[in-house]
């Protein structure tokens, strides 16, 4: 399939708000031929090629492409000539060189990073200090008084050139992306600090957050902060007891929960000395070591206490380990063993870093941030618009549509809304409030952490009470799917377990997928979708993998729905295929996850198929796949409803009825029904193309090209495997 492009005529915007921001507007019917949603990733292809974030400009006409300076200049154009527009897939850098003037070489990496936060960039590319601050994905306000504080008055029009990116092509800079600087950026200017190391200041960068605004993780912080007590303040009453106050914690949980600002918070009023892993893991083993040999001397030389935090560990001391990380790892220890030092990691991927960090002497207390339920986010709103002009904003209402929203998030979601607000107080001169329409509005472009790169099932505004039939369908998936969502009190009343997963299988095309997204809307679930045999890869070890990550995205974004659709090409008998052992595998591992030792908690697995009879017979167990539900062929009153419903756009002539029609219909699925308006309105067009009306002649000879896909003998096998169910 080739990729759609666009022919656009490139202006300049006259947006302060777009300014420098590496941002091009189009028109939304031009984002919806291109296939894409704002604020994904578009290649730009003038006198060169580069990639950019778009979004939508519903002020221009649908021909036009408004372009900052920085990203015309990067495209090799000038105004009012001609850019191709196409959808463009990026990966989250790993590393991004950059080169700039004196002035970059005062930033630290982090400021730096996050600076450039969300922007998506190609080596060669100009790229200024403006954070972009719209859509998902981006930094904080206060990165902006940093800036100004720290490179001054030009830092709005300081410029910088990507030298070099990892992979190679368009990269999107993520909060794990390793910032670097190339050959001539602040060369002469010498400064001691290494990178990525953060030293104490008089004047923070950013005041703490207060511990009791830190909601859903306060019994964490109470914790820690004992620690911290006990050995820092109080070591004699552990030496009295024979214990050694020496204190290494490993703090973990989802990305964006707001780890690092939990341990600055409780560690405000002490001497805190960083160490940002991704720009230190992301140097030559050399400087890797020197960094933290200096940072660990920094901290032990002090006569207060002080308390090292390495952020994002995982980066500094990978599971696949290197000789440096030895010496890493002694370095870090000695820190532990110093009187009056304690030592705080953070990671969200505590799988992912090196087992010698846990060990007895290192690092031997964990503590796990976990993710907001609605409650918590709620709370989280409160203290997020507490100082926000608002007008009738209900937070509980927007919390139960976040579900795998972290504080990161639910921030991005309320800037959002404020540049929504603000761009109509613009255009009203009214005075900024913020609404919850604006919250709402902000719903449909914020997208949690836990969810980016992922591809979602698109779940709109439908319901399960506009589906018009599979009344006992609906019953069945309500019962097992929304009410140990819904009422778990009543399951822990009664003490039972909630079903783990559900089997939906029906002929094709009577609405598997529809009723699924149905669902998902009802009990406002994050979806994750696995279509087919998408998870198998012939390389050992990468398919149990994918699987892994599913079921950690999905507890990351709980409560949520994995939708297995085609579960019969992804879990298949075992011992039946010839593919290595790689359905086996698969198999092993949906088995794993659904009935293993870490509990499925807030997630539910709904497999859909159409041979049920091909499954591995371990999956449909108690404990997995063990509810099974029968998705029958729309009868007549079905029929009739469908009809119905995919006729509310198309102009019916009185002569067409509908509730005849569907009686003609035997054999019809759901989507054939659909596809013979669709054929109907058609014919009208080839009659004449103006045809303001779609007559019951149209139908007919609609319904001679568009003949029943549903096979008999498969319904009735389905129908007798529903009844040996």
């Amino acid at each position: 399939m080739s990729t759609p492009e666009l022919s656009l005529t490139v202006r300049l915007t006259t947006s302060a708000a777009d300014a420098r921001r590496g941002i091009v507007r189009i028109h939304p019917e031009a984002l919806t031929a291109l296939g894409l949603r704002e604020w994904d990733a578009v290649e730009l292809v003038g006198s060169r090629r580069t990639a950019s974030v778009v979004a939508e400009s519903t002020a221009s006409p649908s021909g036009i492409a408004l372009l900052d300076d920085v990203t015309l200049s990067n495209t090799g154009l000038t105004e009012n000539a001609t850019v191709v527009v196409r959808p463009v897939r990026v990966a989250g850098g790993t590393t991004v060189t950059v080169h700039g003037g004196t002035a970059v070489a005062a930033l630290d990496d982090a400021t730096l990073r996050r600076a450039l936060l969300g922007k998506v960039v190609s080596a060669g590319d100009a790229v200024s200090l403006l954070p972009r601050d719209l859509g998902p994905g981006t930094s904080t306000a206060s990165v902006s008084s940093t800036l100004a504080r720290t490179v001054g008055v030009a830092w709005t029009t300081e410029l910088l050139t990507v030298t070099a990116t990892d992979p190679a092509g368009p990269v999107s800079i993520q909060p794990n992306t390793s910032v670097t600087r190339g050959a001539g950026a602040g060369s002469g200017t010498a400064d001691a600090r290494p990178r990525g190391v953060a030293e104490p200041e008089p004047h923070a960068t950013e005041p703490p957050v207060a511990v009791d605004d830190l909601v859903g993780a306060r019994e964490q912080a109470a914790t820690l902060s004992e620690w911290l007590e006990l050995a820092l303040d109080r070591p004699e009453l552990l030496r009295t007891l024979g214990a050694s106050p020496r204190l290494g914690v490993l703090v973990t949980g989802p990305g964006g929960v707001g780890k690092a600002t939990m341990v600055r918070a409780v560690a405000a009023t002490r001497r805190i000395v960083e160490i940002d892993g991704p720009s230190v893991g992301s140097t030559a083993a050399n400087d890797r070591l020197a960094a933290v040999t200096r940072v660990v001397d920094t901290a032990r030389g002090a006569e207060d206490p002080a308390v090292l935090l390495v952020s994002d560990v995982d980066a500094l001391l990978p599971v696949d380990a290197d000789p440096v990380s030895t010496l890493v790892l002694d370095r870090l220890r000695a820190a532990v063993a110093s009187p009056g030092v304690a030592l705080v990691c953070t990671t969200s991927r505590p799988d992912a870093v090196d087992a010698r960090l846990r060990d007895p002497d290192l690092v031997d207390r964990e503590l796990t941030l976990p993710l907001p339920d609605s409650t918590a986010r709620a709370r989280l709103l409160d203290v997020l618009l507490r100082d926000v002009p608002t007008e009738k904003v209900a937070t509980g209402e927007i919390a139960l549509r976040t579900p795998g929203f972290v504080v990161a998030d639910l921030a991005a979601l309320c800037r959002e809304a404020a540049v929504q607000a603000a761009a109509r107080a613009h255009r009203t001169e009214e005075t900024p409030v913020l609404t919850q329409e604006d919250l709402v509005g902000a719903l449909a472009v914020i997208r949690p952490l836990s969810r980016s790169g992922t591809e979602e099932l698109v779940v709109g505004s439908l319901t399960l009470d506009d589906v018009g039939d599979m009344v006992e369908t609906k019953q069945a998936l309500t019962e097992a799917v929304l009410w140990p969502l819904r009422h778990p009190d009543s399951f822990a009343r009664l003490g039972v377990d909630p079903p783990r997963g559900v089997l939906l299988y029906g002929p094709p095309g009577c609405g598997k997928t529809f009723v699924v997204r149905a669902l998902a809307s009802s009990g406002q679930l994050s979806v994750h979708t696995v279509k087919g045999a998408e998870l198998m890869d012939k390389w050992v070890g990468s398919s149990e993998k994918a699987v892994r990550e599913l079921f950690r995205r999905a507890r990351d974004s709980a409560p949520s729905l994995i939708f297995l659709d085609e579960v019969d090409a992804l879990a298949p008998r075992r011992g039946q295929s010839s593919d290595s052992g790689v359905g086996d595998r698969v198999v092993a591992a949906l088995l794993t996850e659904l009935d293993g030792v870490e509990p499925l908690r807030d997630v539910v697995v709904l497999g859909a198929t159409n041979r049920p009879e091909l499954i591995d017979p371990a999956l449909l167990r108690p404990g997995r796949l063990e509810k099974a539900v029968f998705v029958p062929p729309p009868d007549a009153d079905a029929r009739r409803a469908i009809l119905a419903t995919a006729g509310r756009s198309v102009p019916l002539a009185e002569d067409v009825d509908l509730g005849a029609l569907a009686e003609d219909l035997d054999g019809y699925s759901a989507a054939d029904c659909a596809a013979l308006l669709r054929e109907a309105a058609l014919t009208a067009m080839r009659r004449d193309v103006d045809a303001a009306v779609v007559t019951a002649d149209d139908v007919a000879r609609a319904c001679d090209a568009v003949r029943p896909s549903l096979d008999a003998a498969q319904v009735a096998a389905l129908q007798a495997y529903s009844i040996s169910r």
